[in-house]
């Protein structure tokens, strides 16, 4: 009789193709290693991340503050590699789905642009009516975010495809209506130029464009494929950089302003606060689910800063206060969001199905 043959222990341990072996562990297709930095562990820590930045930027822009100030040229294509890497986490077939939606959209242009101006009219009426303050306020308090609202809704646990669908619309809507809410509220016209249109066109227009276009080579491209897919780990450090860049390159600005400082930071807090109460207020009368309510939050919450700064900036002497408002508050703004970032999805729109 044949016996069977016996295996040596050295085969028996042996791994073979595809077996990990006894010390070792099979991750998930796509998963990192422990220890390795991932999204989550980034998002998770993106309060230090934020801060450091702006004591960083704060500390080059007060000890070096000519070569700071050139660090401003870079603030424009680190916005939009950080609108791409945003755009690039959105799949754009999903679009035309959220358009449909018009729950959502009534109440997120509602509350944008009749709710939100009469909040901020109220607000304009307590600090000093001095032009270039009040100019500053309007500019950076009328119009709704069409850059980082989009990132803080990804990170906030928003809809980001409907946020995606809402910020053209939004967009469109405040270059008409700004012009004519500035002359209504303090009666200075001209303000915008054809010319001063453009940065706020290309930082939005641009990375948008790039992102459908890698989405839709993607099948027939695996570099793309895997390049939308990495993105995903950009965000918080592309934020973080653009805090750096801005305090770096506006923190002399901003001091030079100081007597205003108060009240911007007066009015900053006041905005914020009843943007959300009107968020709150607006999502549970037309019952919005809880991350269309998310949404509208960070689209009140956040303004558009970096998108009137150049508009402000091409002001005549003498109002250069006008961009330090815009510039203070966009930094008060930013540690607000860091906040509303636990804030909004933990406490004001808790995990329900509907409001």
């Amino acid at each position: 009789m044949r016996c069977p043959r016996r295996r040596s222990p050295r085969s028996r341990s042996a791994p073979g193709p595809g077996d990990p072996g006894p010390d070792r562990t099979i991750l998930p297709r796509g998963a990192l290693p422990r220890g390795t930095l991932s999204r989550e562990a980034l998002e998770r820590h993106q309060v230090w991340w934020y801060l450091t930045a702006v004591l960083i930027g704060a500390a080059l822009g007060l000890l070096l503050p000519e070569a700071s100030a050139h660090l401003d040229l870079a603030v424009w294509p680190v916005l939009g590699l950080l609108l791409f890497a945003t755009f690039a986490q959105i799949s754009m077939r999903d679009i035309p789905r959220a358009l449909r939606d018009r729950r959502f959209l009534a109440s997120a242009l509602v509350a944008n642009f009749v709710l939100v101006p009469l909040l901020v009219t109220g607000i304009v009426r307590l600090v000093p009516q001095e032009d270039p303050l009040v100019l500053g306020l309007l500019l950076v308090l009328l119009v709704p975010c069409t850059d980082w609202f989009l990132t803080f809704t990804h990170l906030g646990g928003g809809d980001t495809a409907r946020a995606s669908a809402l910020t053209p619309l939004t967009l469109c809507l405040q270059l008409l209506l700004l012009p004519l809410y500035i002359r209504l509220f303090t009666g200075l016209g001209g303000v915008f130029t054809p010319e001063s249109l453009a940065p706020a066109l290309g930082v939005l227009g641009l990375p948008l464009l790039a992102a459908v276009i890698a989405e839709a080579a993607a099948p027939r491209a695996p570099f793309l494929q895997r390049v939308r897919s990495g993105s995903g780990i950009l965000p918080v450090p592309l934020l973080a950089l653009v805090l750096l860049l801005v305090s770096a390159s506006h923190i002399t600005q901003a001091a030079r302003s100081a007597t205003a400082l108060p009240w911007v930071l007066l009015a900053a807090l006041l905005y914020l606060a009843g943007a959300l109460l009107i968020a709150v207020l607006v999502s549970r009368t037309v019952r919005l689910p809880v991350e269309q309510g998310r949404t509208l939050a960070f689209s009140l919450g956040t303004r558009n800063s970096f998108i009137v700064l150049p508009f402000a900036l091409s002001l005549p002497a003498g109002w250069e206060v006008s961009a330090a408002v815009i510039v203070t508050q966009s930094l008060i703004e930013l540690l607000g969001m860091i906040a509303c970032v636990r804030l909004i999805p933990r406490v004001l729109f808790r995990e329900r199905t509907h409001y």
